[in-house]
């Protein structure tokens, strides 16, 4: 039978993850702490506790080197630690100075970068942390989906470019299953799918954008994984894991709980 065997949720918008033991699946279908915070263009008009599209924010899929810093949020004080090689780079708590601090820091690092979206558009400075670090609702998907995808289909795609040790944090899903064939769970669409104590919804296939070049240890651009995805495996649009959303009711989901599909 599949089960969970790595879990995963993301702070900040865009930056690394935290890996769990554990994730609390809140009843209105997110994850506890997953997108809590993201760092926003300037020019962007949506309101600081309001969803937007990825591309007002720095995130991996325009600045591959945010893959080089490591991110430490604690959040029972909400506080937030980011370094780079080992050293600090900048922390602070979410009060306006640190907010501050924060924003120009790695507006600051984003600079010095061959590839960002800053050099060329002034408009999109100063950045501005956004975010009370406790609600989640900086997803790629306005609907706030919980993503999921297997090691086997990651091991197809491995196979396809070559690199046995293709990480998932290229993907960056929140739970990750063992045990079943290559890209079957992408047929979980339109079923109900039970792990642990939580029922999910399958509701859609994942498309995938240029973040999954990103080596998240170097933070380069480095295989062209969309396509891949859409000439190896005859994709209409590169596709990788399925997004669920839960019918209202959540709970934990562990590393080691099994997963089955609901008649």
């Amino acid at each position: 039978m599949p089960r969970v065997v790595a879990l995963y949720r993301y702070p900040v918008k865009g930056f690394t993850p935290e890996g769990c033991d554990a994730l609390t699946v809140l009843d209105e279908g997110r994850i506890a702490g997953d997108r809590v915070l993201g760092i926003r263009f300037a020019n962007s008009s949506a309101l600081d506790d309001a969803w937007s599209k990825k591309n007002e924010f720095v995130a991996l899929v325009n600045t591959p080197g945010l893959a080089c810093l490591t991110l430490r949020f604690d959040h029972r004080t909400l506080h937030l630690d980011i370094g780079l090689k080992g050293s600090a780079l900048v922390g602070g708590a979410l009060d306006d100075t640190g907010r501050k601090r924060i924003a120009l820091a790695i507006e600051n690092y984003v600079l010095q970068l061959d590839e960002n979206p800053l050099s060329s558009h002034p408009e999109r400075t100063p950045l501005r942390v956004v975010g009370d670090g406790v609600a989640p609702r900086y997803q790629d998907n306005e609907a706030g989906q919980i993503t999921l995808h297997s090691r086997e289909s990651l091991a197809a795609v491995a196979t396809a470019v070559s690199n046995p040790g293709l990480s998932e944090l290229r993907f960056r899903s929140n739970i990750v299953i063992e045990g079943l064939e290559a890209w079957e769970e992408l047929n979980w669409v339109g079923r109900k799918i039970c792990i642990g104590q939580v029922i999910f919804d399958g509701v859609a296939m994942k498309g995938r954008c240029l973040a999954t070049h990103v080596n998240p240890d170097f933070g380069e651009r480095d295989i062209t994984v969309l396509k891949t995805l859409a000439n190896t495996f005859n994709q209409d649009k590169p596709t990788f894991a399925i997004g669920m959303v839960t019918n209202g009711a959540g709970g934990q989901v562990h590393i080691g709980d099994k997963v089955s599909l609901v008649d």
